[in-house]
């Protein structure tokens, strides 16, 4: 029997398409039914864009039988997160007090996406005001995790994660300013890529003002897929220009060859992790060898002095910028996860916060620096299991440990301004692991080869998650 449609990767669906294999609306089908079949028990997409998909799909297949050229994503169906503008829905980001910014026009991704033929059956959700490790809101409730709902699913991508983990649609749009896109792809066992800041154009229409610069510089959008091919198939279209984003660099999606050289990150000093995740990591180091890579251990630059700069400089800056009215009308739980993340950072005055955004400069330098020796660095996503769902807003030694130890090779990369792709490599307890495949400035192309290369020896994960519903 063969696979079922929404079980397609989005390059063989596109190809189907573009060869009129299967009409873009069975397709389109397909994935709506999927989506409503199992996002109940989930809720990993809170706004149901279905019916209006289907239509689409119907219009594109007319379109394809006057003859009309298809584009790279043209009948691929893919979720939005629902913190981005899409034309007449709220970019609500998960907070009550934006329930109704309806967006007036597409943002920079969306339309992108769009006017690649690219069909969206849902908005998936996120964390009040994107700014937990675990998806939860007052306006739209938890999302839960489909390979145990005991655990997070991620944040704040973490109903783009779900949904697709579990068959919504084809691709899954997430942004990334600490870990929000490598981190559900972790908890969901799926891949993306947190790409270097300006490949892909990013502005909401609906936004009353500019964000603040340091979380310019940190954010950016990205992927969420089930295959490493089916990520660089998003980032091409997604990396499409718009002018509206004066950080858009038209930068080459490939570059020249680099050396095959791989450096496996030592933990730092004191670092606390579970030997089944580093022996995973290991595994994946062994399989970039098989594959002709050279991989050797060793030290990268400082990960706690960066983790530190990146932690002081956002959340200074968010104090400073945002957290006033954002507590004003965060829920309890926004409040308590306010305040661990306080715990952990340093709020700096004026002098402090010019000296930490230096700091940053120079560990740019370093790290470049290095990766011209190594063009990749396999760095772990978390050094812990899965953590439960609300364990990021417990006792404050506990969050802490989570954001300092456990994923402290997350933000780094959100600072330094590196490409960073992720990779699943296994299960532990019956829960996925991933890893990070971080490059140069601009060489995606790098990371992702690294990452594929992984894949290739280790295999996907969603194939056992499906399974289980058998």
């Amino acid at each position: 029997m063969s696979d079922p449609i929404w079980q397609w990767t989005a390059t063989r669906t596109a190809r189907a398409i573009r060869a009129r294999e299967i009409s873009a609306e069975t397709v389109a089908e397909a994935h709506v039914a999927r989506m409503r079949a199992a996002n109940p028990a989930l809720n990993a997409v809170v706004v149901d864009l279905g019916d209006e998909a289907v239509d689409t799909a119907r219009g594109v297949d007319q379109a394809l039988a006057r003859g009309e050229s298809p584009d790279l994503l043209t009948g691929v169906p893919v979720t939005i997160k629902i913190n981005v503008d899409y034309t007449g829905q709220a970019n609500s980001n998960g907070a009550p007090s934006l329930a109704n910014n309806i967006a007036a026009e597409d943002s920079a991704v969306v339309g992108n996406l769009r006017k690649a033929g690219a069909i969206c059956i849902g908005l998936t959700n996120t964390p009040e005001f994107s700014m937990r490790m675990h998806t939860d809101n007052p306006l739209h409730g938890e999302t839960l995790n489909p390979w145990d709902p005991a655990i997070t699913c991620g944040g704040s991508s973490g109903g783009a994660g779900s949904a697709t983990a579990m068959g919504f649609g084809c691709i899954g749009h997430g942004n990334d300013i600490g870990g929000s896109l490598r981190w559900p792809a972790h908890c969901n066992g799926i891949a993306t890529i947190k790409p270097t800041q300006g490949r892909i154009p990013a502005f909401n229409p609906s936004a009353p003002a500019e964000r603040p610069m340091m979380a310019q510089l940190f954010s950016t959008q990205g992927p969420l897929a089930r295959s490493v091919a089916d990520v660089r198939l998003g980032l091409e279209v997604m990396s499409r220009r718009d002018p509206r984003d004066p950080f858009w660099t038209p930068a080459p999606l490939k570059g020249p060859d680099v050396a095959k050289k791989v450096a496996l990150a030592k933990l730092p000093e004191g670092a606390e992790a579970d030997p089944r995740i580093m022996a995973l990591l290991r595994t994946a180091a062994d399989a970039l060898a098989d594959a002709g890579w050279q991989v050797d251990e060793v030290e990268v630059p400082d990960v706690r002095a960066c983790w530190q700069v990146w932690a002081d400089i956002l959340l200074t800056e968010m104090n400073v910028m945002m957290g006033e009215g954002m507590l004003e009308v965060a829920s309890d739980d926004f409040r308590t996860a306010w305040k661990g993340m306080d715990a952990y950072t340093s709020q700096l005055d004026l002098k402090g916060f010019m000296e930490a955004c230096s700091a940053r400069l120079t560990w740019q330098r370093r790290w470049l620096e290095f990766l011209e020796r190594y063009p990749v660095v396999l760095a772990p996503m978390s050094l812990a299991p899965t953590f439960a769902r609300g364990a990021d807003i417990g006792a404050p030694e506990d969050t802490r440990k989570l954001w300092s130890n456990d994923v402290m090779f997350i933000g780094i990369f959100n600072m330094l301004g590196l490409p960073s792709a992720a990779a699943p490599l296994g299960l532990v307890d019956g829960l996925p692991v991933g890893a990070q495949f971080v490059a140069s400035r601009y060489r995606e192309d790098v990371a992702l080869a690294a990452a594929e290369a992984v894949e290739a020896k280790l295999g996907t994960l969603c194939g056992t998650l499906w399974a289980r519903e058998a």
